[in-house]
């Protein structure tokens, strides 16, 4: 009964981090990373049907809300965005195409997961790099919020299981890098002023 609680509460949990996101989006102070949030996009749904595939069931509400969620904000960030064509983006994007062509040669669902978890994380040094350099540009509770959906996530696991607490763990370390960036970021630009 608590596996399933904490499973669904982790899905609900994702999908309310995006509404402060999207809402500071419309209202001009968070700038999301493009090439992040495709990155992500892309990669939620494969993380998803990679954990399906390893019989994860109650974790899944956290992969697919988050899924979604990242799609929403992708398309989003084409308008509303910051980056896309710079260098460090091209340099991740050419490194998760080459991520996913591994993967596509694997056909092994555990392998998918790691390479998808490797791409997120670039996806992931990308919004930390601009998290630092632009604090104000992210929705902190947003981070929190996809912080405690991960955590319910690996709640939700119900057993110890590397392969199946891998993405949700995963989750809560991105995310706490992300708040911790945004952190100093602030500390930063505090002291410069």
């Amino acid at each position: 009964m608590i596996i399933q609680a904490a499973g669904y509460l982790s899905g609900i949990v994702i999908l309310l981090s995006f509404v402060p996101y999207i809402k500071d989006i419309f209202l001009a102070k968070t700038k999301p990373e493009r090439a992040s949030w495709l990155i992500w996009a892309i990669l939620g749904s494969i993380a998803f049907f990679s954990q399906l595939a390893k019989g994860a069931s109650y974790s899944l509400f956290m992969a697919g809300a988050q899924a979604v969620g990242d799609l929403l904000i992708f398309s989003l960030a084409i308008k509303y965005g910051l980056g896309g064509l710079i260098k460090r983006d091209i340099i991740a994007l050419g490194g998760a195409a080459v991520a996913l062509w591994l993967w596509y040669l694997t056909h092994e669902a555990a392998v998918a997961l790691f390479i998808v978890i490797l791409i997120d994380a670039t996806g992931a040094v990308l919004t930390i790099i601009k998290a630092y350099e632009k604090p104000a540009t992210e929705t902190i509770s947003s981070w929190v919020l996809t912080f405690v959906g991960g955590f319910l996530a690996c709640i939700a696991v119900g057993q110890l299981n590397f392969i199946l607490l891998a993405f949700p763990a995963y989750i809560c370390l991105a995310s706490l890098s992300i708040l911790l960036a945004i952190k100093l970021g602030f500390k930063m630009k505090s002291k410069v002023v």
